[in-house]
C-alpha cells in the first residue's frame, strides 16, 4: 500500500486513541461524518487546512498523520525483521503496521536498538578480555607471583628445621613477594575502574593515539593551511600523554602533512566533488600514487564528504597500523580482524588494486564500497625481500545504491564475535554461537 494513503487509517487510530467518536471529530473540524469516515478509510486524499484542523482537534503534530513522520520508522522496522531474519515477517506491510500502531512500532524499534547495543558491548568486552595487552601482561603478573609465594609458603610448611640464613631468606622472599602481589592487584583494578568509567583507553598506546585523532575528527585545519607546525599540535591539552603514544601521533600527523603538500584541500575537494570519491580517477587527475589518494579522501572532513570514510592500514602480519572507523563497519579493537576483508586480499596482490563491495555480518543492514591496495615501503636489494603495507579505504553506500541483487562479500568484525557459520577463515570459536 503506499505511504501516502496511509494518512486516513492514521487518523483514524489516533482517534481512537483519543477517545474521540468520529461524528463528534467530524462536527469539530466542520465536515459531514460521511465524509470523515471516506477520509478513515483512504478513499479520499487529504491535506492543507483540514489536515492542520484534524491533527490540532488529535492533539498531535500534523506531519504525524502524513508520510514524513514514519518514514525513519518504517525503514528501521524493516531493518529489524531483515537483521531478525525471520522469514514469517511481513515486510511489505511495515508501513501499515506503522500507521496503525505508531507506538508499538516505537517499542519494536527501540527494543532492536536496544539489543543491538548491548551487541556491541559484549563483543567490545570480549574483544577487550581476550586480546587487551596491558590486561592480559597484569593478570599474569599475578598469578606468577600468587605461584611464586605459594612455592615459598609450601617450602616453609613442609620442610622441617631450616637453618637460620635460609629461613630469614624465605621470610624475606615471601614478604617481597606479597607486596608485589597487592601492587599488582591495586594496579590491575585500577585499571578495570578506569577503563570501564568511559573509553578511555590508558595503557594502550596506539588506542590512546587514536582516541586524539578521532577527537580531531581525523582532520586538522591548521596542518592543512600551514598556519600550525606539528608540535603545535602535540602540545594541545588533549594530546596523549605517553611517549609511546606521542611517538604513534607524530608518525601520523607527519604523513598527514606530507599527504596536504601534495594534494591541497581546496584542489583536492575540488576534485573530489567534481569526481566524486573514485580513487582511481582522482589518482589520474593528480598523477599521484594510490595510496596517497585513499588517505587522503578519508581524512576529507564531512563537509567535504558526507558521510565521511573509513581507512585501514596494516603491515604483512595483518597487525592494524591505522584505523579509522566507517559509521556501521566493525573493526576490533584488539587482536586480528576478520581475513576475509580485502585489505588481506591486496597483500596476496601486490600492486594490484582490490575492489569489493563488502557487508558485515550483524543488526546493521549496511553495505560498503572497499578499494584496497598493497605496496613495497621501499625499493629493496636484489637479495633482501621488500617490506609490504596494504590499505582499504571504506565507503558507506548510500541506502539507494544498496543492491541484494549485486555481488556482495560478507565478512565480519573479529572471529570471537562474528556469528557466521561455516566459515572457512574462522580462526576460533564465536561467542554469538548462541544467537546471542
Amino acid at each position: 500500500m503506499p505511504r501516502d494513503s496511509l494518512t486516513g487509517t492514521r487518523i483514524r487510530e489516533r482517534r481512537s486513541i483519543a477517545g474521540i467518536r468520529q461524528a463528534d471529530l467530524a462536527r469539530q473540524i466542520g465536515i459531514s461524518a460521511s465524509y470523515l469516515n471516506l477520509i478513515e478509510h483512504n478513499r479520499r486524499r487529504i491535506g492543507g487546512k483540514l489536515l492542520i484542523d484534524i491533527a490540532q482537534v488529535l492533539g498531535v503534530e500534523p506531519s504525524m498523520l502524513t508520510e514524513g513522520a514514519e518514514a525513519a520508522l518504517i525503514a528501521a522496522l524493516r531493518e529489524a525483521a531483515a537483521d531478525g531474519e525471520v522469514a514469517t515477517a511481513e515486510i511489505d506491510r511495515a508501513e501499515e503496521f506503522a500507521g496503525r500502531f505508531p507506538g508499538w512500532a516505537e517499542v519494536l524499534v527501540h527494543g532492536h536498538r536496544r539489543i543491538a547495543s548491548l551487541e556491541r558491548t559484549v563483543e567490545t568486552l570480549s574483544d577487550r578480555l581476550t586480546h587487551d595487552p596491558h590486561l592480559a601482561a597484569s593478570v599474569h603478573e599475578v598469578l606468577s607471583t600468587a605461584a611464586s609465594i605459594r612455592s615459598t609458603a609450601s617450602i616453609l610448611a613442609e620442610t622441617g628445621e631450616l637453618e637460620a640464613e635460609w629461613r630469614d631468606r624465605f621470610h624475606r622472599n615471601l614478604n617481597q613477594d606479597s607486596r608485589r602481589l597487592a601492587e599488582s592487584s591495586r594496579a590491575l583494578v585500577t585499571y578495570l575502574d578506569d577503563n570501564t568509567a568511559g573509553d578511555d583507553p590508558r595503557g594502550v598506546p596506539r588506542e590512546e593515539a587514536e582516541a586524539f585523532l578521532a577527537a580531531q575528527g581525523y582532520h586538522f585545519p591548521g596542518l592543512e593551511r600551514g598556519e600550525a607546525a606539528l608540535e603545535d599540535v602535540l602540545k594541545d591539552a588533549a594530546a596523549p600523554r605517553s611517549a609511546a603514544a606521542r611517538a604513534i601521533v607524530r608518525e601520523t600527523l607527519q604523513q598527514y602533512c606530507a599527504d596536504a603538500a601534495a594534494l591541497p584541500l581546496e584542489a583536492f575537494a575540488a576534485a573530489l566533488k567534481r569526481l566524486g570519491p573514485d580513487p582511481a580517477a582522482l589518482a589520474r587527475s593528480f598523477a599521484a600514487d594510490l595510496p596517497l589518494v585513499l588517505r587522503r579522501i578519508a581524512m576529507m572532513p564531512e563537509t567535504v564528504l558526507p558521510g565521511g570514510a573509513g581507512l585501514v592500514i596494516c603491515d604483512p602480519s595483518g597487525g592494524m597500523l591505522f584505523r579509522k572507523p566507517a559509521g556501521g563497519f566493525a573493526m576490533p579493537r584488539f587482536g586480528a580482524p576478520c581475513p576475509l576483508w580485502p585489505l588481506f586480499l591486496a597483500l596476496s596482490r601486490p600492486l594490484v588494486p582490490v575492489r569489493r563491495r563488502v557487508a558485515q555480518l550483524g543488526r546493521v543492514a549496511a553495505q560498503f564500497d572497499c578499494l584496497a591496495y598493497a605496496w613495497p615501503l621501499e625499493m629493496s636489494e636484489l637479495t633482501e625481500d621488500p617490506l609490504y603495507r596494504a590499505i582499504m579505504l571504506i565507503l558507506p553506500l548510500p541506502s539507494d545504491e544498496i543492491s541484494e541483487e549485486a555481488a556482495v562479500r560478507q565478512v565480519g568484525s573479529a572471529c570471537r564475535v562474528c556469528p557466521r557459520v561455516g566459515c572457512s577463515a574462522r580462526r576460533e570459536a564465536s561467542i554469538l554461537r548462541e544467537e546471542f
